[in-house]
């Protein structure tokens, strides 16, 4: 792979009319597994019960073993979810924002038919200081249902820059609706600056009797303000997929660069294949990953296309661009054989 340009050839099959689902890499499950905004923190809510009561706990990080500790005491006076029983079954989760991805939640057991909870469980996360301070804590109450139907029961959270470390006693606090930012889905994740540019079939006048079809060019030029997940920085790279395929014609990707949290790539792609009603069913996804040894994590990514939650007729969850990502992708599709730029912001996906 070149730094400045890698030119690939990918025929892309106009006529396929099922999303490739078998095909449906393990690249594309680990985006499903890590991926989702801050409203994931959310995920699963299905009750209505007003935010009520306090939680005890105690934080502490570990110098020798580096870890980071929530001491999850107890809480007083949950909310009341299934009022013909009189009941709740309460547990704790915790994520660390934004970086949610990469850590992952931690939760509590959870205890039966009760408002008054006791845990006296210790939540732990293996994370360097440095990062950790850079982080916010999100706690939050839910009520267990076995059919999965959990309910939202309250909240705390806190910046962790700004917490006192000698503080290791056990505290109450009140718990909170859900924050406002949370519930827009506000997650910075970087922005992407990026050109697209769509060549039809025939249009260069090279092929008089026999017109190729058309090429979608992508020139990834550089992220900034990637979400730092070590101290030394993040080991960028981007993969690049033309939906519904997902075989390794479509995935391509630049070289790692290293230690930056603004990566500079200037790294061209060129898809071939595409004729002109392929744009309205076809969608360029690029996600940025850090590299690590065993598992590459999500950072972020966008998705270029028509975001009609169709393709070919079929419905399917990644045809979602959002307007940024949509009117892009128009413009690209009305001003053919010009290089379109753009600055867009990395999302969950």
């Amino acid at each position: 792979e070149s730094d400045t340009a890698s030119e690939i050839s990918f025929q892309f099959n106009r006529h396929k009319k099922t999303p490739s689902i078998g095909s449906h890499s393990s690249d594309m499950a680990s985006v499903s597994s890590v991926s989702g905004s801050v409203l994931s923190v959310y995920s699963g809510d299905f009750g209505s019960v007003d935010a009520q009561g306090t939680v005890e706990f105690a934080l502490d990080y570990d110098e020798k073993n580096r870890e980071f500790q929530v001491h999850v005491s107890q809480c007083k006076d949950l909310a009341v979810v299934d009022e013909k029983k009189g009941r709740s079954d309460p547990y704790v989760k915790t994520y660390l924002l934004p970086d949610k991805a990469r850590m992952g939640k931690r939760k509590t057991s959870v205890k039966k038919r009760t408002v008054n909870p006791v845990y006296n469980e210790v939540l732990r996360y293996k994370i360097e200081k440095m990062v950790l301070l850079i982080q916010k804590l999100n706690l939050s109450v839910w009520h267990n249902d076995p059919l999965g139907r959990n309910s939202f029961l309250g909240e705390i959270e806190l910046d962790l820059a700004s917490w006192d470390w000698s503080n290791r006693k056990l505290n109450w606090y009140p718990l909170k609706p859900r924050s406002l930012s949370a519930v827009n889905g506000v997650d910075h994740r970087g922005v992407m600056s990026l050109s697209i540019k769509y060549v039809p079939p025939g249009s260069l006048g090279k092929w008089p009797k026999n017109p190729p079809s058309g090429e979608v060019h992508i020139w990834v030029k550089d992220v900034k303000d990637l979400l730092q997940l070590r101290p030394s920085g993040v080991d960028s790279f981007v993969k690049c997929y033309v939906l519904p395929d997902t075989s390794k014609k479509s995935y391509q990707k630049t070289r790692v660069i290293k230690r930056d949290t603004n990566p500079v790539f200037n790294h061209t792609i060129v898809y071939d294949g595409f004729h002109t009603e392929d744009l309205k069913d076809a969608c360029v996804e690029l996600t940025v990953w850090d590299h690590e040894k065993l598992t590459n994590h999500f950072l972020g990514g966008i998705r270029l296309g028509l975001g009609t939650g169709l393709s070919y007729g079929i419905s399917v969850d990644w045809m979602d661009s959002t307007q940024e990502e949509v009117a892009f992708w128009q413009e690209m599709m009305l001003a053919t054989n010009e290089w379109i730029e753009g600055l867009l912001p990395l999302r969950s996906l």
